[in-house]
């Protein structure tokens, strides 16, 4: 994410703290925290899959996605 973008995010964060926002601005912010998210996760699933476990005999696996109940 660009830091122009979390420059933005932070400017909102503020201005919402010391006033209310403007209907446009807190569209623009709700839009900018998503992509935040969205980036952050990503980079987490990148680390997470570039991670391997190294078991008492040094062999290296890499780490397995959970299954979820649903």
């Amino acid at each position: 994410m660009e830091q122009k973008k979390i420059d933005r995010i932070n400017e909102l964060a503020r201005k919402a703290k010391t006033g209310a926002l403007t209907p446009a601005e807190i569209a623009e912010r709700d839009v900018l925290r998503r992509e935040y998210i969205d980036a952050v996760k990503a980079s987490l699933v990148g680390q997470l899959e570039n991670t391997y476990i190294v078991d008492e005999h040094g062999n290296k696996r890499p780490l397995k996605k959970k299954l979820t109940k649903q």
